[in-house]
């Protein structure tokens, strides 16, 4: 059984994550959650935490987002987008069993204090900024590590703020491209 709270999308998302994994799981109804709910899930975020768990798309990191500049002690699952897709339809529901349980496994929280381990020159370096094949080379990274797709910035902010070591980063890199430094 999974102590926190699951927060996902829709009544869709909730059965495939039931049917991965032992946990209580609540639906956003998208964007239309009020401040009740809002208010609700602080006091789980205090006692339990909570795992948000949004579709690999505009509307989900939207959610994640707000959700995320409202709740304290979260931690935060993604799905690549290539895992959660069936015939041109992106969400959770649509995700393995396996990969819901392997995206939970690697949630992460946010850091609160301020992190600078990475650069944006480490990312360029890596050829992970500005080059040929940046964009899918950061999409693999995010599968590898846990952190979603992300663009240049926002891959700078989560790998400082998810509290990702050099260690954790470099074995990554390793991983997509066999990458020796």
């Amino acid at each position: 059984m999974i102590k926190e709270i699951i927060v996902v999308e829709g009544k869709d998302d909730i059965q495939a994550v039931k049917s991965a994994v032992e946990a209580e799981v609540i639906a956003t109804g998208g964007f239309g959650y009020d401040k009740g709910f809002i208010d609700k899930l602080k006091v789980v975020a205090e006692n339990r935490g909570v795992i948000i768990l949004t579709d690999p798309d505009f509307a989900g990191e939207k959610i994640r987002k707000g959700l995320s500049k409202e709740l304290k002690n979260c931690k935060h699952a993604f799905l690549p987008r290539g895992k959660a897709l069936k015939k041109g339809d992106i969400g959770v529901e649509n995700a393995t069993r396996e990969d819901i349980i392997e995206a939970i496994e690697k949630a992460r929280p946010i850091i609160t204090e301020k992190r600078q381990e990475f650069t944006k020159e480490d990312l360029i370096d890596l050829g992970l900024i500005g080059g040929l094949n940046s964009r899918k080379k950061r999409e693999k990274l995010g599968d590898v590590l846990g952190i979603g797709y992300c663009n240049s910035k926002q891959l700078l902010n989560r790998l400082n703020n998810f509290g990702i070591t050099k260690e954790e980063f470099i074995k990554a890199i390793e991983e997509i491209d066999g990458y020796d430094r």
